[in-house]
């Protein structure tokens, strides 16, 4: 018998699969589970069980964590720090996740789907790694079990904004979904749950058929033109603008559904008046809240980080052509935290990327 990895189940799903295998009730299958999602225990020895039901559960499941590698901290004093944390698979390949203060003592857990990742955007870190491997549903699952049960944070949020492109991994990342979503476990509400992807078309088609109307849904736009996105996100030269406007247009939403629009601002690539008037031609068919983030340099910086006034500027524009926009609050860029700066790019030295269409 194969053991399949316990945080790759939902409730419902392992319960009749426990049932199955090892005919000894609902209740201790529904603490075990529970254990395992919200205390990061798997001890079915714990449950008053008979010696061979201790040892069918260990022969059916197996459980198991990323490791903590290390972890830099970038303190504030409004509303709470910003903490980066390495994990390691248990073959050692080194990943990120991040806790972000949202204020009030609550925190968003941004989490990586993949090590490394294959689409080479210009101004992301991970880009430069190159794809290593997937992450499977119990490894992207790990992140916040580990986050909740052994660091003890309260993380409210998830958001997929790590390491990766979530739909690049779309069965597995699906997988993570209604894992954290299911009620007998992590339960968190889709409107918990945050995909950002750069625009994947087949991707998009797989998550609309979870069939989830509060699941949110950001892209990562960073041009509404060809020309700019070709040079900075090499991805939409197979997809384009067009495309990933009609893909967004088709995805099923709630009726108030709104996209996030990252744009990550870059002075002298994608700051001119001309590219907020691209957006907004982008956005006129969507309802969007679009997200200016001013861009961290990561080691092969394509540009300065923005200033203030210029993030306004661009902001302003966006305003005066009826765009709802915001500005994303820097966080983590000390310690290499924030958006675009996640990855550790000496691994490609001893670690040959996966080839494109690959799984782990």
């Amino acid at each position: 018998m194969t053991q399949r990895h316990i945080l790759e189940f939902g409730g419902r799903a392992l319960f009749a699969e426990a049932q199955r295998l090892i005919p000894r009730g609902f209740g201790v299958a529904r603490r075990i589970y529970r254990e395992a999602c919200l205390e990061g225990r798997f001890q079915p020895d714990t449950m008053g069980l008979r010696p061979e039901a201790v040892e069918a559960w260990r022969a059916a499941f197996r459980f198991s964590l990323p490791r903590v590698v290390r972890s830099v901290a970038e303190p504030s004093a409004f509303d709470g720090d910003t903490i980066k944390t390495v994990l390691a698979t248990e073959e050692g390949l080194e990943f990120e996740m991040v806790r972000v203060p949202m204020g009030g003592g609550k925190y968003t857990l941004c989490v990586s789907s993949q090590v490394g990742c294959r689409l080479a955007c210009g101004f992301c870190e991970t880009g430069r790694m190159g794809l290593l491997r997937n992450l499977s549903t119990a490894e992207i699952v790990g992140q916040l079990v580990l986050a909740r049960g052994f660091l003890g944070w309260p993380i409210r949020n998830i958001v997929f904004m790590g390491m990766g492109e979530p739909l690049d991994n779309a069965d597995n990342v699906i997988g993570a979904l209604r894992v954290m979503n299911d009620p007998f476990g992590l339960s968190y509400g889709q409107q918990r749950l945050t995909i950002c992807t750069v625009g994947h078309p087949d991707g998009l088609a797989k998550l609309a058929t979870l069939g989830w109307k509060r699941l949110d849904v950001s892209i990562s736009l960073n041009s509404a033109t060809d020309e700019v996105r070709d040079r900075v996100m090499p991805m939409n030269r197979k997809v384009g603008i067009a495309a990933l406007r009609d893909a967004l247009e088709r995805f099923p939403r709630r009726a108030k559904f709104v996209y996030g629009i990252n744009y990550c601002l870059m002075p002298g690539i994608n700051d001119r008046r001309e590219d907020a008037e691209a957006v907004a031609a982008f956005c006129r068919s969507l309802r969007v809240m679009v997200n200016v983030i001013p861009y961290n340099p990561g080691t092969k910086p394509l540009a300065r980080a923005p200033t203030e006034a210029e993030v306004a500027q661009f902001m302003a524009w966006l305003s005066s052509l009826h765009v709802p926009v915001t500005r994303r609050v820097t966080k983590g860029r000390s310690v290499m935290a924030g958006c675009g700066q996640l990855g550790n790019i000496e691994l490609r030295r001893t670690r040959l990327p996966i080839r494109e269409g690959d799984s782990c």
